[in-house]
C-alpha cells in the first residue's frame, strides 16, 4: 500500500515537470496509474524525478526529491529501527556506579522514556543513514535523547538551540545560517550533518570516542588542557581518569545508560515502541514564498507536527528565495504537492522592507496603515524600542507592498533596536552583590525589558562588579547617578558619604557663625561676667566638639 502511494509521489513530480503550469488531476487519479507510470519512455520514476531537480520550478510549484535508498527500503522487507542501531554499535562499553544510577533513572521513568522515543521516531531513520554512510557508531543516534530529548525547538541557558544543541558561535563554524527567517542549529538536516561534522573531527582529535563525547559537551580546548593536566602528574588520560565539571562527568554515562536500556529494554522493564526501518520524510521544495501555517494545510497536517519536521523557520513565512527544504511524511508530501500546484489564493500574508533611518514602530505603522500591536509582536520588537537604521521589518502584504521577500534580504537582513529616547546617552554602570536586573532597572527608571534588551541578557541575575549597558536621558537624574557611580551596593555608602559631608560643612558654618555673637556678648558685658561666660563657653565646647565628631563618623560607616 505505501509502495503504491510512493510511486505515486515520484509519478506526479515527474509529470509536473513534464506539464509545468498545467493543473494537476484529481487525487484519485494519481493513484499510480498505468497511464502516468507507462506515458512516454520507459525510465525509472526515481531518475525521471531526480534529472529534474529543481530548476523546472514554476511559482506555485513544488517538487518532491527522494533519494535511492528510499525506493530501495519500500522495494524490500521491513525491520525495525532499533535492530538496526544494536547492529552498528561500535563504541567500548563504559562502567561503573555514575553509568548504573543514570541507567536506573532512565528506567524509573517509563513515560520520559516513551514521550522521547516518539519524537525521535520521526528523525532517527534520517541519522542512522548518515552515520552508516560516514562508518560511525550508531550509538550517537542516541545522542539528542541526551542533548534534547529529541526536541528540535529545545534552547538551552547558554543559547544553544536544536535537536543537537549547537551554541551559536559553533553552529556558525559548521555553516549554520542563522539569521532573522531562519535558523539552521534548529534544522533536522542540516543541524544533523554539521553536528556529525564536529562529533568526526572530535574524534580524528582525540582518538577516543568517550573523549570526544566530552569534548562535544565542554569543549575541545577543555578536555585537551584537562589531558595535558594528567600528562603532567603521571595520571591516565582517558574519560573516567579526567577532572571535569558535573555535567561533563555525567554526559557519557547517560549515553551509555540510553545504549543499555535500547540494547536489552526487557532487562530494565522498559517496553520500547517499534519504529519502522524507514524513511519518516521526504524533501519538497518551493519557489514561493509561503506562510508556514498555509503550508501545514495544504499537507493536511495539524500545524504542530509540521513545526515539529520544519522547526528552522524564524517567522511566520517560509521563503521561496532560500531555496527551502521542506520536510514532510511520504502521504502528506503527496497532499501538499497536489493542492500547493492547484491553490488559486495568496501563498503568504507577509513581504519585508528595510528602513532608512531611524524610526519609531508607531510611525511606521502609521505610515503602512497597519496595526502596531501586530507589527511590534511579528518582529518581536519590545515596547520603548525604535528601529536602527538599515533594519529590515516583516509587514502585511498590502497594494503597495506585494512582493516575496527577495533573495538580497534572506541572508543580510537584521534587526537591530535601540532605545526611544530623544538624544539617548550611553552609560555604563556597575551591579552590586545583590543586584539583579529588575533592582538596577528600577534605580535607574527604566524597564527590566529595556536592561535586557540593551545587554543581550535573558535571565534576571548578575554577577557582582558586571558591567551593565544603560541608554538614559541626558542631564536627567538617573544619568547623573551614573555618572557619580552611585551604582551597586556603593549606591548606600554613597549616599552615606554625601550625608557626612553635609553634616560637617554644617557643623563648620554653625562654629563660624558663633564666634562673631561670641565676641559681641564679650563687649556689651563687664569684664567679670565676660571672663566667666568665656569659661563657661569655653569648658563646654569640648563636649560639643567631641559630639559633632561622633555624628559626622557615624554618617560615614
Amino acid at each position: 500500500m505505501r509502495f503504491g502511494r510512493f510511486l505515486a509521489v515520484i509519478a506526479s513530480a515527474a509529470l509536473l515537470a513534464a506539464c509545468a503550469g498545467t493543473p494537476n488531476p484529481p487525487a484519485g487519479e494519481m493513484a499510480g496509474t498505468p497511464t502516468a507510470l507507462e506515458s512516454g519512455p520507459k525510465k525509472d520514476p526515481l531518475n525521471t524525478l531526480n534529472s529534474t531537480g529543481s530548476a523546472g520550478i514554476l511559482p506555485g510549484t513544488a517538487v518532491v526529491n527522494v533519494d535511492q535508498t528510499s525506493v530501495d527500503w519500500l522495494r524490500g522487507p521491513s525491520t525495525d529501527i532499533w535492530d538496526r542501531i544494536r547492529k552498528g554499535f561500535g563504541m567500548p562499553d563504559l562502567e561503573g556506579t555514575l553509568v548504573d544510577d543514570r541507567t536506573q533513572w532512565y528506567a524509573a521513568r517509563p513515560d520520559y522514556m516513551e514521550r522521547m522515543v516518539g519524537r525521535s521516531s520521526r528523525y532517527l531513520y534520517h541519522i542512522v543513514e548518515e552515520l552508516e554512510r560516514r562508518k560511525m557508531p550508531t550509538e550517537l543516534a542516541l545522542l539528542p535523547f541526551v542533548e534534547s530529548a529529541f526536541n528540535p525547538q529545545a534552547e538551552s541557558t547558554a543559547k544553544a538551540a536544536g535537536m543537537w544543541q549547537f551554541i551559536p558561535s559553533t553552529g556558525k563554524s559548521y555553516n549554520l545560517k542563522q539569521n532573522m527567517f531562519r535558523d539552521e542549529r534548529r534544522d533536522v538536516l542540516a543541524s544533523t550533518d554539521a553536528a556529525l561534522d564536529y562529533l568526526s573531527r572530535l574524534y580524528d582529535m582525540f582518538g577516543d570516542w568517550h573523549l570526544a563525547l566530552a569534548a562535544y559537551n565542554w569543549g575541545e580546548g577543555a578536555v585537551s588542557r584537562a589531558i595535558a593536566r594528567n600528562q603532567a602528574r603521571g595520571l591516565p588520560t582517558d574519560y573516567a581518569s579526567l577532572t571535569m565539571p558535573n555535567e561533563t562527568r555525567y554526559y557519557v554515562p547517560k549515553l551509555q545508560a540510553v545504549k543499555n536500556i535500547i540494547a536489552n529494554p526487557a532487562v530494565y522493564g522498559v517496553r520500547l515502541p517499534g519504529i519502522p526501518d524507514h524513511p519518516y520524510f521526504v524533501t519538497v521544495t518551493t519557489s514561493r514564498d509561503i506562510d508556514v501555517a498555509l503550508a501545514a494545510k495544504l499537507a493536511n497536517m495539524p500545524l504542530d507536527e509540521f513545526k515539529a519536521l520544519n522547526p528552522s523557520f524564524n517567522r511566520p513565512v517560509i521563503l521561496g528565495a532560500a531555496n527551502p527544504q521542506i520536510l514532510l511524511p511520504f502521504d502528506n508530501a503527496e497532499r501538499f504537492q497536489y493542492n500547493l500546484n492547484t491553490y488559486r489564493g495568496g501563498l503568504s500574508s507577509w513581504t519585508a522592507l528595510t528602513v532608512d533611518s531611524r524610526e519609531r514602530v508607531e510611525s511606521l505603522a502609521a505610515r503602512l496603515n497597519v496595526d502596531v500591536d501586530t507589527l511590534r509582536e511579528i518582529n518581536r520588537i519590545p515596547k520603548g524600542m525604535r528601529l536602527k537604521p538599515g533594519s529590515t521589518v516583516m509587514i502585511p502584504r498590502s497594494d503597495r507592498h506585494d512582493q516575496d521577500i527577495s533573495a538580497s534580504l534572506v541572508d543580510t537582513a537584521m534587526l537591530a533596536v535601540e532605545p526611544d529616547v530623544p538624544d539617548a546617552k550611553r552609560v555604563v554602570v556597575k551591579a552590586g552583590r545583590r543586584d539583579t536586573v529588575s533592582s538596577v532597572a528600577r534605580r535607574y527608571g527604566v524597564s527590566t525589558r529595556q536592561v535586557q534588551s540593551w545587554n543581550k541578557l535573558s535571565g534576571s541575575k548578575l554577577v557582582a562588579g558586571q558591567s551593565l549597558v544603560l541608554m538614559l536621558r541626558p542631564n536627567s537624574a538617573a544619568a547623573a547617578r551614573a555618572e557619580r557611580g552611585d551604582d551597586g551596593d556603593d549606591a548606600p555608602r554613597a549616599a552615606a558619604r554625601g550625608k557626612s559631608r553635609a553634616v560637617a560643612k554644617s557643623s563648620k558654618s554653625t562654629k563660624v557663625a558663633a564666634e562673631p555673637r561670641k565676641r559681641a556678648v564679650a563687649e556689651a558685658t563687664p569684664r567679670k561676667t565676660a571672663s566667666k561666660t568665656s569659661e563657661k563657653s569655653s569648658s563646654k565646647a569640648p563636649a560639643a566638639t567631641k559630639s559633632t565628631a561622633k555624628s559626622a563618623k557615624g554618617h560615614t560607616r
